[in-house]
């Protein structure tokens, strides 16, 4: 069972994956999201866009705890 401040950071650490994926449906959202390197192109959907948005949210909660300690 969490209790206390785990909990506080728990909420804290899904509420910046939910913000994360948002973004990343948004930005989905605005246009096809393209990814070139050498002579291979290829056009993500917004299901990897959000994962990577997720991502992203949760690596600016790391880095924000971090920074608080």
């Amino acid at each position: 069972m969490i209790h206390g401040n785990q909990d506080h950071r728990l909420g804290e650490a899904t509420l910046f994956a939910i913000g994360g994926a948002s973004l990343g449906a948004i930005a989905a959202g605005l246009g096809p999201v393209g990814v070139a390197a050498g002579l291979l192109a290829f056009v993500m959907g917004a299901g990897p866009v959000m994962m990577a948005g997720a991502v992203a949210g949760l690596a600016a909660f790391g880095l924000k705890q971090t920074m608080a300690e």
